[in-house]
């Protein structure tokens, strides 16, 4: 199995301030995709809508500040048992996201993809903790004909 992963450092914010973006309906259709619904709490199923379709996940592990642990339990075959992982931490003036996408079978061109778009949502994340603005989509920078 191989993993995408990820690590952005977001200046001025706290682990707090990510893990409200990451735990709230609000907060994720504030930087991931407008049309995110759905019940966010440990067990609940988070929808996730994109114009060229979506994924559903399960919350399994939520510790505020510090980790949140999503399942993908629909959307692309490549995704379905996946764990999308946030370890958050206080590193100076930067909360520190470590971000991972665990458990494809293997490194298919989608997973090239998928990678560079996390990059580009978690940047639309880190704008959205350090000056209130995130880019969801479908205003979401736009990398090849997936999206």
């Amino acid at each position: 199995m191989v993993d995408i992963l990820h690590r952005v450092g977001m200046k001025g914010a706290t682990p707090h301030d990510v893990y409200e973006a990451l735990t709230t309906i609000e907060g994720l259709a504030s930087w991931w995709t407008v049309d995110t619904t759905g019940e966010p709490d440990v067990g609940g199923l988070l929808a996730f809508r994109f114009p060229q379709g979506g994924f559903d996940m399960v919350v399994l592990e939520q510790e505020p500040g510090r980790r949140v642990l999503w399942e993908v339990v629909d959307g692309p075959a490549e995704w379905i048992g996946t764990t999308v992982r946030w370890e958050l931490r206080q590193e100076g003036d930067y909360a520190i996201v470590l971000f991972s996408h665990q458990g494809w079978q293997e490194p298919v061109e989608f997973m090239h993809h998928c990678s560079t778009k996390w990059a580009t949502f978690l940047v639309s994340l880190k704008q959205l903790v350090e000056t209130g603005t995130g880019a969801p989509a479908p205003d979401d920078l736009v990398i090849s004909d997936w999206h």
